[in-house]
């Protein structure tokens, strides 16, 4: 009986050798190891997100978070692995040398991939903008929708969807208007050149006192007589709207256009337009 029972596990030990049993383990607890340890990850991303949330819910923050992890996850495959290889007798590097040959091809082709990642973490690290925000890039304006590791979708004014990838912004001008505390009005105002002294002053007067009895636009504004253009007299006005937002700054322009248009019309103050003045001299030698 004892013979038979040792028989069998001989041969029970010897087809675990065969089958490389004792790699097979290693391979397994080193895969537990590698998820245990990611799980840890997750959860230590998942409360320090958790947290940031609760104090700003649009914070970019999290992004990076989220992509650290990634990396934090790869750079631990990277080294479990090569760890591995030692052991059993290959030349790490040796096989990093071999990567860095034939994965040339790889690497080059990623190149665009990559920069795109970077990309993200340098928006996300400088907060060059968030979701909701209006944005000038590229060329492009509009709504930020979202941002994800490779691009950002932009709502443009044409209610196109433009995805952009964040290499692109990355390394272009970003105009975040919605960082702005308050918007410009900067509108030129022409009179005509017959328009007495006393009218003159006046037409700037009226525009400071619309300013003024406008509680939405900011008191730091300037009105001055600009120049004396081909065809007018030009008063510039450099006033602040204070509203980041676009819809509601059009508005209050528009209100105040209307208003100074009305005065203006009432005190009989004419608005110039391009004109042209020809003089004809007289020919002497005329009958």
């Amino acid at each position: 009986m004892l013979s038979t029972l040792y028989h069998h596990w001989n041969r029970i030990l010897k087809l675990l050798n065969e089958l490389h049993f004792g790699l097979i383990m290693e391979v397994i607890i080193n895969i537990a190891i590698f998820y245990a340890i990611c799980k840890g990850f997750n959860i230590f991303e998942k409360s320090i997100c958790e947290k940031i949330l609760s104090k700003d819910k649009t914070s970019q923050v999290v992004k990076l978070i989220q992509i650290l992890n990634k990396i934090l996850k790869f750079v631990l495959f990277f080294i479990m692995f090569a760890s591995f290889l030692q052991t059993h007798g290959y030349s790490v590097s040796s096989l990093i040398a071999g990567f860095g040959i034939t994965g040339l091809a790889v690497g080059l082709a990623a190149n665009s991939a990559l920069s795109s990642v970077f990309g993200t973490i340098s928006i996300i690290s400088d907060k060059s903008f968030k979701i909701g925000d209006y944005i000038k890039v590229a060329g492009y304006e509009g709504v930020v929708e979202s941002i994800n590791m490779r691009s950002t979708k932009v709502r443009t004014l044409d209610n196109f969807l433009t995805i952009i990838p964040n290499s692109v912004i990355a390394s272009s001008e970003i105009i975040n208007v919605s960082a702005g505390h308050k918007r410009r009005i900067f509108e030129t105002f022409s009179v005509t050149y017959d328009t007495s002294d006393e009218k003159l002053q006046r037409a700037v007067k009226i525009l400071e006192e619309i300013l003024e009895k406008t509680p939405e636009i900011s008191k730091d504004y300037v009105v001055y007589l600009e120049t004396l253009a081909a065809s007018s007299i030009d008063i510039k006005v450099n006033a602040y709207v204070k509203t980041k937002n676009y819809a509601k700054f059009l508005k209050e322009r528009e209100k105040f256009l209307f208003k100074a248009i009305k005065q203006y019309r009432e005190e009989g103050i004419d608005f110039a337009f391009p004109s042209q003045t020809i003089y004809m001299a007289k020919d002497n030698n005329e009958d």
